[in-house]
């Protein structure tokens, strides 16, 4: 394949798949973007749960069960153990607990976001990954090497790599 055929085969799937992978690309983005956001309450509201556990339930492994990370037992007076999150009833073992949750379609996305081997779309992460990976190689067939043009997109290229070490680095 002579270089002129091999420049515009890269672009017509650059562009291509450009234009596929959009709606992925901005679910990923938007995902991203709430999961900088994971140890806070944006975007959050109250979730109200109320659970039973079996009587005579160890307090040790309570917040294992309700599956509270950093759980804590604030006080216990009366039968009932005070939490953050709650409160537990030792004689009936009914848990009360309020959660902070995101709107449905927004966990949807940051859960497919996080997928690992253990989920059924995992395989959708593995080929947006090596579209991802696609789009880097394949830039570089978009213009021509001897134009001004591409020789700033090598800064450019040079710049982002640099931030990228700083960022692992530093």
């Amino acid at each position: 394949m002579s270089n002129s055929n091999m420049n515009k085969t890269m672009r017509v799937y650059h562009r291509y798949l450009g234009f596929f992978l959009a709606g992925i690309m901005a679910m990923y983005g938007i995902s991203g973007i709430v999961l900088i956001f994971k140890d806070t309450d944006f975007l959050k509201s109250d979730r109200q749960v109320e659970k039973k556990l079996p009587p005579g339930f160890k307090t040790e492994d309570l917040g294992k069960a309700l599956r509270i990370r950093d759980f804590k037992i604030e006080k216990e007076e009366n039968g009932m153990i005070y939490f953050k999150e709650g409160t537990f009833d030792k004689s009936t073992g009914v848990a009360k607990v309020t959660s902070k949750e995101l709107p449905r379609i927004l966990e949807r996305l940051t859960q497919i976001h996080k997928a690992s081997t253990r989920d059924p779309l995992f395989f959708l992460n593995v080929f947006f990954g090596v579209s991802l990976l696609f789009f880097v190689i394949s830039a570089f067939w978009m213009f021509m090497p001897k134009t001004q043009i591409f020789k700033k997109g090598l800064y450019f290229t040079l710049g982002g790599i640099l931030l990228t070490l700083v960022l692992i680095f530093v």
